[in-house]
C-alpha cells in the first residue's frame, strides 16, 4: 500500500493517482478511464476539504448518519457523493436522490425498494449491483448465478439504473491473490451485458482498495474505493 504515516493526504493523493495511471497505462487503457472514490468514513471535514483541494472529486461514505452532516458541510463544492457502504431497506428512502450512486446494492428486494422510493421522488437512482463471488456467508450481495436470473427483470423498474457491478475479494494481504476475483467480475460482466436491457449499461466495475487498487485496475475497475492510502489508519 502507498501510505507514509508522516505524508500529508495532498502527497498520498499523488501517489494514489500516479499508482491508478500507472496502473491504467500497463493494461493498455485510456488514461482518464478509471475514477477514484475516496472512502471517507471516519475522516473530518477539514481533512476531506484538503483532499478535495488535492484532486479529490468522488467521496464515498458507508453510513448515512456520518455522510448527511459531511454533505451538507460541504454543500458547494465540485464533489459527487457515493453510498458504499451495507445499505438496510428501512434506509433507502434517506438515500435515493442524495447520493449520485449506490454501489452496495445486493438483492432483489433492495432494487425494487430503490425503485419504489425512487418512482416516488420523480426521479432515476443510478446503481451497482454487489456481486459475491465466493458466496461468502459473511458478505451480502448477489450470487453469479442469481444475478443472471434477476436481470430481465431489471429492465421493469425504469426508476433505477443499472451501471455496473461492484465487489469485494476475500481478504487477503497480497493483492495477487485478488487478481482472480477482479478478473472474475470482468468476465461476468460481459457476459451479462450480452443481454440486451435497456436500463442496464454494466460499464462501471467498482472494485479495489487501498492494498490492491492497482491491481483491480489492471483487471478493469473503472472506480477504486480507496481510503487508508490516502487518510491513513482512521478508527472503525
Amino acid at each position: 500500500m502507498d501510505l507514509r504515516a508522516s505524508a500529508s493526504i495532498g502527497e498520498n493523493l499523488r501517489l494514489v493517482f500516479e499508482r491508478i495511471r500507472h496502473a491504467t497505462q500497463q493494461s493498455g487503457r485510456t488514461e482518464g478511464s478509471v475514477r477514484l472514490v475516496a472512502a471517507t468514513k471516519s475522516v473530518g471535514l477539514d481533512q476531506i476539504r484538503e483532499g478535495i483541494a488535492s484532486g479529490l472529486t468522488i467521496l464515498g461514505e458507508n453510513r448515512l448518519q456520518e455522510a448527511l452532516p459531511k454533505i451538507e458541510g460541504l454543500r458547494g463544492e465540485p464533489i459527487q457523493w457515493h453510498f458504499i457502504g451495507h445499505l438496510q431497506r428501512r434506509k433507502v428512502r434517506s438515500v435515493v436522490g442524495v447520493f449520485d450512486l449506490i454501489h452496495s446494492v445486493d438483492s432483489v428486494e433492495l432494487v425494487e425498494e430503490i425503485e419504489r422510493r425512487a418512482q416516488e421522488a420523480g426521479l432515476t437512482q443510478a446503481v451497482l449491483l454487489e456481486v459475491n463471488l465466493e458466496g461468502e456467508a459473511t458478505k451480502a450481495g448477489f450470487l453469479p448465478d442469481e444475478i443472471e436470473e434477476a436481470m430481465p427483470g431489471l429492465e421493469a423498474l425504469p426508476h433505477v439504473v443499472v451501471k455496473g457491478l461492484m465487489a469485494i475479494p476475500p481478504p487477503t494481504s497480497d493483492p495477487e491473490q485478488a487478481r482472480p476475483y477482479f478478473r472474475r467480475l470482468r468476465e461476468l460482466a460481459l457476459r451479462l451485458s450480452r443481454q440486451a436491457i435497456s436500463t442496464v449499461s454494466l460499464k462501471e466495475l467498482s472494485m479495489g482498495m487501498s492494498n490492491d487498487y492497482h491491481v483491480a485496475v489492471e483487471e478493469g475497475a473503472t472506480m477504486v474505493r480507496v481510503g487508508t492510502a490516502i487518510f491513513g489508519v482512521r478508527r472503525a
